[in-house]
């Protein structure tokens, strides 16, 4: 008789993880497969942030860290903000954790109590209410569409009563949509007038497509940001990440973090100071994404793919294909199966409405895009 499991562990899965591994199991056999559903830079590290690693290796102990983070990691973070938004925020205001899901959980934990209601965009990011129903906190799922460019409003959230959270991403995963400065100032002020704890994904930043994306650390120092050296500075699996917080939640997020991490890999930590050095680099790859949204953009509609959210920034396509489909999952078996191309289902984002869309990343090499909208179209044709 097996012992009991915890009812907080019965969450809903990850289902590109799911995607991946069919993938996984096609390549394993020799057939080629297009990676559209990875949501992560198809490129390595940058050189500095190697470079900088490899010095660690050969020289460094490369113990523990502070539970907060390298202060001269810290200490560049801040430099950061000042380059990038002209934005002001102490060293002494930054967490350096593991990953940007690390630095989620610590926040959650540090922000709510079991039972508070927190507002979660839909479609969004599905760790968000995962892991906060792991924390038996109650998930408001706010509904969000073309009308708003899937963001959230401030007449959104009175809709749906007494808040103590709202996690909100700019730009977003699955969409791609960012909140423009007005519309993260209308939200800031709101939130401020309401008594309610604002948590800002920002870890897509550095990756837009026109305006630069906003931070709401400039706008307010009660919020809690969240950002991540994974997607602009291309190292997902270094898992290193970072929060900014007002003064008072340090200290338990540093508690918080000496119990459950201890701390971030010290490498990673040496590898992310050299980052910041390979500004040429990222801009590279920052212009390949936009290649390949163009082309996404372009070819998905002649294939007959042609409801698509505005993508501002990240690198992802929202798209609505229930014209072909009504059942996303099964899309998603049906192109990998027939076509090769891996893309993500959207019940990942979606629960309610998820199955009319799919989510395109467009994270990898042009080529792959340009052959993935030839073979999209070549089979939206053979349907007609």
């Amino acid at each position: 008789m097996a012992l009991k499991t915890s009812t907080r562990s019965e969450i809903a899965p990850f289902y590109v993880m799911e995607v991946m591994r069919s993938a996984a199991e096609q390549e394993k056999m020799g057939r080629e497969v297009l990676h559209l559903e990875v949501g992560q830079p198809s490129t390595p590290a940058p050189i500095g942030a190697r470079r900088r690693a490899a010095d660690a290796i050969e020289n460094e102990i490369l113990g523990y860290t502070s539970a907060l983070g390298l202060d001269p990691l810290r200490e560049r973070i801040s430099s950061h903000y000042q380059d990038w938004y002209h934005a002001e925020v102490p060293a002494s205001r930054i967490a350096v954790t593991a990953g940007a899901s690390g630095a989620f959980t610590l926040a959650f934990l540090a922000c709510f109590e079991p039972g508070d209601r927190v507002a979660v965009p839909t479609p969004g990011y599905p760790c968000y209410r995962n892991v906060l129903r792991a924390l038996e906190v109650e998930v408001v799922d706010i509904p969000v569409g073309p009308e708003t460019r899937f963001q959230p409003s401030p007449s959104d959230l009175e809709a749906v009563g007494p808040l103590q959270g709202l996690v909100v991403a700019s730009p977003s995963n699955p969409t791609g949509t960012m909140l423009l400065e007005e519309e993260l100032l209308d939200l800031v002020s709101w939130c401020r007038s309401e008594e309610v704890r604002l948590i800002s994904d920002e870890i897509y930043h550095g990756i837009t497509y026109g305006d630069p994306a906003p931070t709401a650390a400039s706008h307010w120092d009660e919020a809690v940001v969240v950002n991540s050296f994974s997607k602009y500075f291309s190292m997902t699996g270094w898992r290193v990440g970072w929060l900014v917080l007002p003064h008072y939640l340090m200290s338990p997020v540093e508690r918080l973090a000496q119990n459950a991490f201890i701390a971030a890999a010290s490498v990673s930590q040496h590898a992310a100071l050299g980052a910041f050095d390979s500004e040429e680099e990222l801009e590279a790859n920052l212009r390949r994404y936009a290649e390949n949204r163009d082309i996404l953009l372009k070819g998905l509609p002649l294939a007959g793919i042609n409801q698509l959210a505005p993508a501002d920034g990240a690198f992802y396509i929202w798209a609505k294909v229930d014209h072909l489909c009504d059942d996303s999952q099964e899309l998603a078996k049906i192109w990998l199966d027939d076509l090769g191309i891996a893309v993500t289902p959207g019940i990942d984002f979606d629960p309610s409405n998820g199955h009319r869309f799919i989510r395109f990343s467009f994270a990898g090499s042009s080529e792959e895009a340009l052959e993935a909208v030839n073979r999209l179209g070549q089979w939206v044709a053979t349907r007609s």
